[in-house]
């Protein structure tokens, strides 16, 4: 796994308005302690995140076994803000809609997805996402 090298003080990637350590970082840390994300909203804030500080271990182990891919690689990317529009779960599914702002060979981007995610042993992972158009 990459170093993490963000500070725990410093504010999340995921624009939370909390510092690291309140936020995804205690996630990140989590998956070598058994702490996991509580709600897909927070798993979802976490992956984006671990994209941001290049985590790709905590990636592949946030993503459900049945849609990971078996490899990841970061393409390089910056990533700028995060808005999450909406997340609603209901038993174990759950949804989050956000818009991910970033900047790609020098020219700015918003992904806007809807993501799905299942809860399976008392653990909340990502199952994919549907994108929708440029915005």
């Amino acid at each position: 796994m990459k170093k993490n090298l963000h500070p725990a003080h410093a504010p999340c990637p995921c624009d939370s308005g909390q510092t690291y350590a309140e936020c995804c970082g205690q996630w990140h840390k989590g998956m070598d302690a058994g702490g996991y994300a509580p709600t897909p909203e927070a798993l979802m804030r976490s992956r984006y995140s671990g994209y941001v500080l290049g985590l790709l271990d905590y990636l592949l182990f946030t993503w459900h076994p049945s849609t990971a891919p078996g490899d990841l690689e970061l393409s390089p990317v910056k990533w700028l803000g995060l808005e999450v529009r909406s997340a609603a779960e209901a038993g174990d599914a759950g949804i989050v809609e956000f818009v991910a702002r970033c900047r790609d060979s020098g020219k700015a981007q918003r992904m806007h997805e809807t993501s799905r995610f299942v809860r399976q042993d008392g653990r909340w992972y990502y199952i994919d996402g549907q994108m929708h158009g440029a915005e």
